[in-house]
This record gives C-alpha cells, sequence and structure tokens, in this order.
C-alpha cells in the first residue's frame, strides 16, 4: 500500500450495493479519491445433469438490456454462508437440487472498483423439482448443454457472462480430462 485513508462516507446505500467515497493520500503526499460498489458478493453454481450436460439459465439482463446465457446465480445475503446461497439460487432458478455441491473455486468480478467476490460451485446428483423464481426471473428459461456446446457458443460470442465463463473454466480445469 502506497496511501493512507484519510476520511470515508457511504454515499448511497441501495438494495443491491452501497457506494463508499474514500479519500485518500499517496506516500509522496498527492490527494486521491477511491469510489468503490460495496457489494455482499454471491454464489455461483454449475448443475451437471446425468448426462453430464450444464444447466444454464437465460435471463433478461436489465443494465445491458440483453438476454444473457448464464450458469445460475445470486446474491449473498449479508453475512449468509456462499455454500447456502449457491444450493438456494439452484433450486430458485432451476428447480434442481443436487446430492453434492463442490466449492470450485472464487472470483472477484470487478476489483478496480467493486468489492464483489463470486464462489463458484458444481453440482453433481441433481434431481428435478419446481423452481421457486423470484418476481424478476419470471422469463428466465433453463437450457442443457454438452462442454463442446458451451465451447461453440463461448467462441461464437453467446455466452459473455463472465462468473459463466471463469466458471466453465474452474469446472473444466478440475473435472475434464487433459
Amino acid at each position: 500500500m502506497n496511501y493512507k485513508i484519510l476520511s470515508t462516507e457511504t454515499v448511497f446505500k441501495g438494495r443491491v450495493f452501497d457506494i463508499q467515497v474514500d479519500q485518500i493520500e499517496y506516500d509522496s503526499g498527492t490527494p486521491g479519491v477511491r469510489e468503490i460498489a460495496i457489494h455482499h458478493g454471491g454464489a455461483v453454481v454449475l448443475p451437471v445433469n446425468p448426462e453430464g450436460k450444464i444447466v444454464m439459465v437465460r435471463q433478461f439482463r436489465y443494465p445491458i438490456d440483453q438476454w444473457l446465457l448464464e450458469l445460475p446465480a445470486g446474491k449473498l445475503n449479508k453475512g449468509e454462508d456462499p455454500y447456502l446461497c449457491a444450493v438456494r439460487e439452484l433450486k430458485e432458478e432451476t428447480g434442481y437440487t443436487a446430492e453434492k455441491v463442490v466449492k470450485l473455486g472464487a472470483i472477484v468480478t470487478t476489483p478496480g472498483f467493486c468489492s464483489e467476490r463470486l464462489h463458484i460451485y458444481a453440482a453433481f446428483g441433481l434431481s428435478a423439482g419446481d423452481h421457486e423464481r423470484e418476481e424478476g426471473e419470471h422469463g428466465m428459461s433453463m437450457i442443457e448443454l454438452s462442454m463442446q456446446e458451451i465451447e461453440q457458443k463461448i467462441s461464437a460470442g453467446e455466452i459473455i457472462d463472465s462468473k459463466t465463463l471463469s466458471g466453465i473454466l474452474m469446472y473444466k480445469i478440475q473435472y475434464e480430462p487433459a
């Protein structure tokens, strides 16, 4: 660290994230400002069906006005265990429950201005059930794709979501033969 924090102020408190502004001073004496989106993080789950296909969801993303193909995911409640969030989101978005859920890793999404950390899990031994989607997720649909189909969609620019790309890579490294 080559700076010290002079003051911190939360200038916005939202439902999804807060905005914090820090006044800093570098060791050289030069002042600076850091604007940070404070986010509790989330969990992502890569469900693998008995045929080895990956269960994905297609949902509309309001900030970019676009439908995206993604892994199921959701935000953590303050202090929530990421594993429990992953299990909840799997059921909520797909209807599936899993016999086994294992952590693949974690990513930071945009560390230049946001504190969000996403915990990524794989789910195996899926059992179908009814989804429990939230109001903003009612247009969501599911699709099950082989790894080859996913790779084709990535190459074609049809899968662009960073958490999904990260989860696919983590899964391939840990579970796919070289």
